[in-house]
């Protein structure tokens, strides 16, 4: 491919993959992250990408994953959190410890096999199970860390989620309420505000798109703001610094009336977030990809399955219920569009807005509590044998 055809590629083939999920069952299953991946790897694996292109690629990702940031939290109403009850922000509390512990036991057991980057996987762990994709690839980007490593957490991630949100819908509620009470309901639910994740329908509409347009001129503006770390800090710094700036810069501006106003800015940062997701899949060296597999599906195994055993042990101190366990872990290890149907499985919708307010809330600060626990870690892999 030449440049301006690879160009092409990456950005308009997100659009096919989203169109592909809406209109045929077996691409819905996999969903448009997985078609970008796969797609990516088939073009980059297959010779159609030629390795020069990688002085494309590689500020690509940077350009993609900075400005899916903003756009993403210019929707979150930070007043809205007030509603969250006591016991789902001692959940969530409980949620964000238990996947910190977890991933940093989970560095020490499986840091042979994962290799020097260990550590990063370790932080790029943290921020998916506390917000989901939109955190791994900042927190991936921030500390420069292997693409084929990274996509072989997310290929893991996304198989190991799956049986977990399978546990979760069919017997996680029998399996919990042996050890943690039973929700009792308070009446009053406002589910029925929960926010739209997954369509894209009317984003090209011209009562959308021209504010939309707006948002986005934003996001580049805070991306240019973020982008000035690399004129004052060494090129390892600065990729870390500029993506925290772009972060906080992002959510500030969600206190903006007039941005967080804005329909479907989630949706078009989701559309970034497809095209770096292509991109990093198009950099990915197959053969390394499979050998590495095995250890990443173990570690994210361990991961996934250890942190919600220690989130229900804790709970069970606080005596928080099963149901508010479910949905605010359901909202950390597979992101807040996953609520919805994890509460209509338990049948319980008078949560549903607590555990999609978590998740954003994981959004938040999953990519500072990553990219921290990330760098803790390092200390600790310098001192190791």
């Amino acid at each position: 491919m030449t440049a301006g055809v690879l160009i092409l590629f990456y950005l308009f083939f997100p659009a096919l993959a989203v169109y592909l999920a809406g209109r045929c069952a077996v691409f819905n299953k996999l969903g448009a992250v997985v078609v970008c991946y796969l797609a990516g790897i088939l073009a980059g694996n297959l010779g159609l990408i030629s390795p020069r292109m990688a002085a494309l690629q590689n500020p690509l990702m940077l350009v993609t994953i900075s400005l899916a940031l903003p756009l993403m939290f210019f929707s979150i109403d930070v007043r809205r959190w007030r509603r969250l009850a006591g016991k789902s922000i001692l959940s969530l509390g409980l949620q964000i410890l238990a996947v910190v512990i977890t991933a940093a036991a989970g560095f020490f057991l499986f840091r042979d096999g994962v290799g020097e980057e260990a550590w990063k996987i370790a932080g790029m762990f943290v921020g998916l199970y506390t917000g989901g994709t939109v955190n791994l690839g900042a927190i991936a980007t921030a500390l420069r860390a292997d693409q084929t490593l990274y996509l072989a957490a997310h290929t893991s991630d996304v198989l190991v989620s799956s049986v977990y949100l399978l546990f979760l819908i069919t017997v996680g509620r029998r399996v919990l309420e042996a050890i943690l009470p039973a929700f009792q309901t308070a009446g009053g639910a406002d589910a029925a505000k929960e926010p739209e994740f997954n369509s894209y329908a009317g984003l090209l509409e011209k009562q959308n798109a021209l504010p939309l347009l707006k948002a986005l001129g934003l996001a580049v503006l805070i991306f240019t703001a973020g982008g000035m770390a690399f004129l004052v800090f060494p090129e390892d710094t600065a990729f870390v610094v500029a993506i925290l700036a772009i972060a906080t810069l992002g959510i500030l501006c969600s206190f903006i009336p007039g941005v967080r106003e804005i329909r479907m800015t989630y949706q078009l940062g989701n559309y970034f977030i497809l095209i770096f997701c292509l991109v990093v899949g198009s950099m990915a060296d197959f053969n390394r990809l499979v050998s590495t597999a095995p250890i990443m599906l173990a570690y994210v195994t361990f991961t996934v399955f250890v942190c919600l055993l220690l989130h229900v042990l804790l709970a069970a101190i606080f005596r928080i219920d099963a149901d508010t366990v479910i949905i605010t872990s359901a909202a950390g290890i597979c992101s807040p569009p996953l609520v919805p149907l994890v509460a209509s499985a338990v049948k319980n919708r008078e949560l549903m807005l607590s555990g999609v307010i978590a998740g954003v809330i994981g959004w938040v600060v999953g990519t500072y509590l990553g990219v921290a626990t990330a760098y803790l870690l390092r200390l600790a892999q310098m001192r190791l044998p």
